[in-house]
């Protein structure tokens, strides 16, 4: 029986689309494959029916005509081409299905594969199930397969989940598992998207190997064009989902340099009450690295409380995020930046002075930079805290401020 969200219930429909562009080599052989494989799918999916929507995606080709010829098909035609991801949205939200899936229509997926998957949803295993390309009978051009080992690792990586293949082009899933996956692009990067955002969402994903042809046609992948959208795609639904991350590693990618530079300086300075003239180049990197290092923490309080402002599917708490917020707010702080802020004018009081009497500064350029940077930090925590502050008031006081609706105007 297939597993809803709400429990048991009957069997499921499976809503297959194929979006083609310019494919009259191989669309005929792909529906002719699908509509053969249905029964199969029925019986291996559990399903009680396949639906089958081709989407011709502004072919100028005879992809339309030939699909038009399957009495069993339903046919939607984009006057114009609008991509690979708007040709699988305008499917799916034509179709009926409690299941909704896909596969390109360059004869290079087995549509029997699509009752091994059906049967990891039906039988809730997963909430989506890929037809992972990269087994032993993949045909897969090397260098495309190189591609998708690189972005599943660093998906893999951000995600702290494994899948080998994030761009596969054959899929199932349940239909309300679309919400949670959203927005999504228009273009070929709609695959590697949905992957990072099932992920990072937390979605339930399992991997089937699948066999895997050599395309029928001219493939219409760019390997760089379409690889630097892959990582924009998957950089996006990172910080959609996880952008605490990003900043974290940022904050110890600099805080950590920073503390190592300012070994030495520190270790001559105690030793012989005195700098070097050239030890200032160290001063400014340690400034640099640790006032980046200190945004980055600042913007993982930051993103902490946004997410509780509306985010749809809010990421589980790291140690580290919570610890990190809740340094920020601590009722602790103000005493520490004002002991901060003290010391940074303590340190350059004496030439404040001097500038003041004779219009010329001897004081000693390191005072001045440790200043600044104390300075600097106070600033920066001190907005921080008035932010974090700013989104709790608005948290607590919910969307509709003073009992005036969201929708009145002024």
């Amino acid at each position: 029986m297939f597993q809803s969200s709400h429990g048991q219930g009957p069997a499921p429909l499976l809503t297959i689309v194929i979006p083609a562009y310019n494919e009259e080599e191989a669309i005929g052989s792909t529906i002719q494959r699908c509509l053969a494989a249905r029964e199969g799918m029925r019986a291996n999916g559990a399903l009680r029916g396949v639906e089958l929507i081709v989407v011709s995606d502004g072919s100028t080709d005879r992809t339309g005509t030939i699909a038009a010829t399957f009495a069993d098909v339903r046919l939607i035609e984009f006057p114009e081409n609008r991509g690979y991801g708007a040709a699988l949205k305008a499917g799916f939200a034509a179709g009926s299905g409690e299941l909704v899936g896909f596969l390109d229509a360059d004869g290079t997926c087995d549509p029997e594969m699509f009752g091994r998957l059906a049967r990891e949803v039906v039988e809730g295993r997963a909430e989506i199930a890929l037809g992972s390309r990269l087994g032993v009978d993949s045909s897969m051009p090397s260098v495309r397969r190189l591609g998708n080992r690189i972005f599943a690792a660093v998906l893999g990586l951000i995600s702290n989940r494994s899948v080998t293949d994030s761009a596969s082009g054959m899929r199932v899933m349940r239909r309300d598992a679309l919400a949670a996956l959203g927005p999504l692009p228009d273009g070929l990067h709609y695959t590697p998207a949905m992957s990072a955002r099932a992920l990072l969402a937390g979605l339930d994903v399992v991997e089937v190997p699948m066999p895997y042809a050599e395309r029928v046609g001219q493939s219409k992948l760019d390997v760089i064009r379409d690889g630097v959208r892959f990582s924009r795609a998957i950089i996006d639904a990172l910080l959609y989902h996880r952008p605490q991350r990003i900043f974290l590693v940022l904050a110890v990618v600099t805080l950590i340099p920073a503390a190592l530079v300012s070994i030495q300086p520190t270790g001559f300075y105690l030793a012989n009450q005195s700098f070097e003239e050239w030890m200032i180049y160290r001063f400014v990197l340690v400034f640099l690295l640790g006032s980046t290092g200190m945004l980055a923490l600042g913007a993982v309080a930051l993103t902490y409380h946004m997410s509780d402002l509306g985010h749809p599917n809010p990421a589980p708490r790291t140690f580290w995020e919570v610890a990190i917020r809740s340094a920020f707010t601590s009722s602790a702080v103000p005493w520490l930046l004002a002991l901060v802020l003290g010391i940074s004018v303590f340190l350059v009081w004496p030439g404040l002075v001097e500038y003041v009497r004779t219009r010329t500064v001897t004081l000693h350029w390191s005072r001045v930079v440790v200043a600044a940077f104390g300075v600097f930090i106070v600033v920066q925590t001190a907005l921080t805290r008035t932010l974090l502050r700013i989104s709790r008031l608005w948290l607590e006081s919910g969307d509709e401020p003073d009992g005036v609706p969201a929708t009145a105007s002024r």
